[in-house]
């Protein structure tokens, strides 16, 4: 019998140890764990420790952080990092990090089951108003239209034009209603430069006349390593359309180009 007891307390702890991994590997892919599958250490100082005392402690920048898996997030969104004037008054649902900075998590709740992991309702235009005034897009050619439909760049958007880049695509979501700019059935964008668009660069390379890739500009951003359009134009600027250089004596030309 006493045999039988022990067995039966073994079945029972083994039950419990079964039910306790299964919980947890439940939790581990749940929405809200940000990213999937992977364990607390890896952002947060306090590892499995982690709690809301605790969990403003990282181990690297939300900066670094974000972009081991958004890789272009940095070049192609709103600038963070940094702590806003003071002439900009955040609403507490946007907060600050212990430094007083801006960063990834100011808009994002990163941990939340929301699309966008977004914080608040606000979108759009009253997501940029939350903190920026009117004057701030007077200035802009479009009224800050292009900025203000997305904190980012790259939402992908279902449409006919194959093998581009998602920011590609969301450029020419706009910029091909009137017409004047498009894409051709060579892959050429046409507008004030026709330039080849949707192409792999290194594919280009080796074939001759380019620059390696590891030796262009930081600002000449290669979407999986297509061209795009955010390699010649800064995406995310308030000097919308602005090019990454400028192009006197050809200078952002011969960035790519070794003729």
């Amino acid at each position: 019998m006493k045999y039988a007891f022990n067995l039966r307390w073994f079945i029972a702890l083994l039950l419990l140890l079964t039910l306790g991994a299964a919980a947890w590997l439940h939790a581990k892919s749940q929405p809200g764990m940000h990213p999937l599958n992977t364990d607390c250490a890896n952002c947060h100082l306090a590892g499995a420790n982690t709690d809301a005392s605790s969990a403003g402690t990282l181990i690297a920048s939300q900066e670094k952080l974000c972009s081991g898996c958004h890789k272009d997030a940095l070049e192609v969104s709103h600038v963070t990092g940094f702590t806003p004037p003071a002439q900009y008054k955040i609403p507490a649902a946007y907060p600050l990090d212990w430094k007083g900075d801006l960063t990834c998590s100011t808009c994002h709740d990163i941990h939340s089951m929301r699309p966008g992991k977004l914080r608040g309702s606000a979108r759009g235009q009253q997501l940029c108003m939350a903190c920026h005034t009117e004057a701030f897009f007077d200035n802009m050619a479009d009224g800050g239209v292009s900025i203000m439909q997305s904190g980012h760049t790259g939402a992908a958007i279902a449409r006919n034009w194959d093998n581009l880049d998602q920011y590609s695509l969301q450029c020419l979501n706009c910029h091909s209603e009137n017409g004047e700019v498009y894409v051709d059935t060579n892959q050429i964008v046409r507008h004030d430069l026709n330039h080849p668009i949707g192409r792999n660069y290194a594919a280009a390379m080796a074939a001759g006349g380019y620059k390696p890739a590891n030796q262009l500009s930081r600002k000449i951003l290669l979407p999986s390593g297509m061209i795009s359009c955010v390699s010649c134009h800064e995406s995310y600027s308030k000097n919308h359309g602005k090019l990454v250089m400028a192009t006197t004596n050809s200078t952002l030309c011969f960035e790519c180009h070794e003729l």
